[in-house]
């Protein structure tokens, strides 16, 4: 039994069989980010703490874009309401 798999056992794996299951994550992950990075540019005024939103968007992945709809947001509305 083999417990330690190295470069070269790279050159093994079919991608291309793969292809199908991993490309549509990273496309819904990358337009995930893209429209997290679009509403956080829009609403800039109304965020607190945009630099830290950016890096969680960038840095965690599918789920970064995911906590900032659910979670981001809602500085949007804690400001609109002290108005």
């Amino acid at each position: 039994m083999k417990l330690h798999y190295g470069l070269d056992d790279l050159k093994d794996i079919d991608f291309m069989a793969i292809l199908p299951i991993i490309l549509p994550i990273i496309i819904v992950g990358t337009i995930l980010v893209l429209i997290a990075f679009i509403d956080l540019y829009r609403y800039r005024k109304t965020r607190e703490h945009i630099r830290i939103w950016v890096m969680i968007i960038l840095f965690v992945n599918t789920l970064g874009p995911i906590l900032y709809f659910a979670i981001g947001r809602k500085d949007r509305e804690k400001f609109e309401t002290r108005d």
